[in-house]
Order: structure tokens, then C-alpha cells, then sequence
């Protein structure tokens, strides 16, 4: 069965986020809990604040399943709803043609100090 995992939209003003890290390589299987990307999300332009509203989130992978390929790398901004990755449920299932779903994923966010988050984070 083929995956994808699209840029959800993490906020309501939110129209783009930054690959931050890059946890995951293709070829490899990835089992629940297993980390695939940071992201940095900059309302700053879209929202008036004193301070910038910069968020991180990070996303893992729920479920089982062999990363094929990501469609962006670290340094790379992206649009809500763009793809950032493609998995299969088999090694060496074909991954041409229209997945069958959405990768199930989990989505952890810190707002603020994103120090603590990269420094020694697995």
C-alpha cells in the first residue's frame, strides 16, 4: 500500500513551514514513533505581535512502513498541503500511481525556545 504524508495545516494563519531537520532516509523502514521531520512555523508576517510567533513541531510516524522518498530537505520552505514524503507498506512495492492514503502521523509542537528541542532531542 502507498502513503503520503502532506504539510498539514499546523495553524490557521499559517501558509508555509521550513524543514528544520530531517530525521528519516529513504530505503530505510521507519516503525511507530520514529521521527521523519522538524518544522519551523514563522507567523510573523501574517500576525502582529511583540514578540516573533515562531513554532516547532515535529512529526512521527505512526504506523509501520518503508519511506521511499522526501520531498524536501532541511533548509527547504514549503507550502500547506504540499507533499513532504511517500512511504510503502512493502520494500519493493511499486510506488507509481496515486497512494492509498494519508500516513497516519502524530504531530508534537513547542512553542517558543526551540533550544531544549534540537540540543541532544533524538
Amino acid at each position: 500500500m502507498i502513503l503520503t504524508l502532506n504539510l498539514p495545516r499546523l495553524n490557521e494563519l499559517m501558509a508555509t513551514a521550513r524543514v528544520e531537520k530531517v530525521h528519516a532516509e529513504p530505503g530505510v523502514l521507519l516503525e511507530p514513533g520514529s521521527a521523519i521531520l522538524d518544522l519551523r512555523v514563522d507567523l510573523s508576517e501574517s500576525f502582529a505581535h511583540d514578540c516573533p510567533p515562531v513554532s516547532f513541531y515535529r512529526i512521527v510516524l505512526r504506523e509501520r512502513a518503508w519511506l521511499r522518498d522526501l520531498a524536501s530537505a532541511q533548509g527547504a520552505e514549503i507550502e500547506v498541503g504540499a507533499p513532504l514524503a511517500r512511504f510503502s507498506s512493502e520494500e519493493r512495492e511499486p510506488v507509481q500511481g496515486q497512494p492509498s492514503r494519508l500516513a497516519r502521523v502524530a504531530i508534537a509542537g513547542i512553542v517558543g525556545d526551540d533550544s531544549a528541542w534540537h540540543d541532544g532531542a533524538p
